[in-house]
């Protein structure tokens, strides 16, 4: 079992971080502000308590508690053998603790970026050692997700990808291998999807309940893309939409005005509460 350290303890950070140590690993969890980690603790020992209520395994959430440390700096991943880096789907926050990794962590440290669109290459450009770094995109929530798409950099080695396919075999993972292109596949089709269903209801063509009713009832998806939008997170969802107008500089990735928006008033979706659906009061 490796020492591996998580950086950003949002959605995808927590459903990591329980993954991870879960299967047995000890996890650092990194973030900025103490709030968010408390945050994040208890999410964890929640979701590990009702894991088998949602057809998963059953967790002893103390166990897997013991097995994650927190802290509030990359400083304290010097001796990590593993990096799983979640921060929020904009290129110059990757990038400065891309390079605060690049510093803190020893070249034969992996590096896993857990973006939805950004190029790995440019990713591993960031630091001295492109070779050690590689893209995995999961899926949320993390541990109920049997796929992930496993990205290389044009720098990435071939031991790096199969150091990270064993680190993801042992989590339970089945990985994707996906050339280097922004999105890759899921979010590639996805974003547009999500985008264009963000469009009709922008243009009052129909509202979100209608929009995911008939994605739902006549494709059979479990869940609408709006719905789907609430709970990767509507500001992601921008983000990641961004990123593919600016890489294909394609108008059809053009982000709709309603994911601004809502990103702006602080509607994200599940995490605070509203975003197409209200899920607290």
């Amino acid at each position: 079992m490796a020492v591996i350290g998580v950086v950003g303890a949002g959605v995808m950070g927590v459903g990591v971080a329980q993954n991870l140590a879960q299967v047995g690993h000890e996890v650092i969890l990194v973030d900025i502000s103490q709030e968010v980690l408390e945050q994040a603790l208890t999410a964890i020992t929640r979701n590990c308590r009702m894991s088998r209520m949602m057809g998963g395994p059953a967790l002893d959430a103390d166990a897997v508690l013991a097995r994650i440390s927190t802290a509030g700096s990359v400083t304290a991943l010097a001796t990590a053998e593993f990096v799983v880096e979640n921060v929020t789907e904009n290129w110059e926050t990757k990038r400065a603790v891309h390079a605060e990794l690049d510093e803190v962590c020893p070249p034969q440290t992996v590096i896993i970026a857990n973006t939805s669109a950004i190029p790995i290459t440019r990713i591993g450009s960031v630091g001295r050692h492109p070779d050690r770094v590689v893209g995995v995109h999961f899926m949320n929530p993390v541990p109920a997700k049997p796929v992930v798409e496993l990205i290389p950099g044009f720098h990435t080695s071939p031991r790096t990808v199969l150091r990270t396919r064993e680190l993801l075999t042992g989590m339970g993972k089945r990985a994707v291998e996906v050339k280097d292109a922004s999105g890759f596949i899921s979010n590639r089709v996805l974003m547009l999807t999500v985008n264009e269903a963000a469009y009709l209801v922008h243009e009052g063509v129909a509202t979100a309940e209608s929009v995911d009713e008939v994605f739902r009832g006549c494709f059979g998806h479990p869940m609408g893309p709006l719905e789907t939008a609430d709970l990767i997170g509507v500001d992601t969802i921008l983000y990641s939409v961004e990123v593919l107008h600016e890489h294909y500089a394609d108008s059809k990735y053009r982000p709709c005005p309603l994911l601004k928006q809502m990103t702006d008033a602080g509607l994200h979706g599940r995490k605070t509460g509203r975003g197409f659906y209200t899920y607290q009061t």
